[in-house]
């Protein structure tokens, strides 16, 4: 799937900019108390992604797997493609917002419909 490679690339750009911001800020671990806003957006913004995708990806692995259809998972990992770019673009922007919550949505929608494909594929 494309889409999971758009995503690791994602995770990586993610992951520089908390180094970016650990370095700027002078802090090697935490975010460095409400002075380093900077820092804590970037931490949550990498820390947020790694608790949804991974998963994410693995129930549309594993549904590819168990006989989805493959252009339904492919869909569902373009939607989540563009549910985290809302995401990112939305943790730099005055909460709340709809980026952010669009980001997060659409998510939780991957999730859940990947999960309930695994389920309904098991049975």
């Amino acid at each position: 799937m494309a889409s999971a490679g758009v995503l690791g690339g994602l995770f990586a750009l993610l992951t520089a900019n908390v180094f970016s911001q650990r370095f700027k800020a002078g802090v090697k671990l935490g975010t460095g108390g409400p002075e380093h806003q900077a820092l804590l957006v970037a931490v949550r913004t990498h820390a947020n992604f790694a608790e949804y995708v991974p998963l994410c990806l693995l129930l549309l692995a594993g549904d590819l797997y168990g006989g989805a259809p493959a252009g339904l998972v492919v869909k569902a990992g373009w939607v989540l493609v563009a549910a985290r770019v809302a995401h990112v673009v939305g943790m730099q922007l005055p909460a709340p917002n709809k980026s952010r919550a669009a980001g997060a949505l659409l998510t939780l929608a991957v999730l859940v419909g990947a999960g309930l494909e695994a389920v309904y594929l098991a049975i």
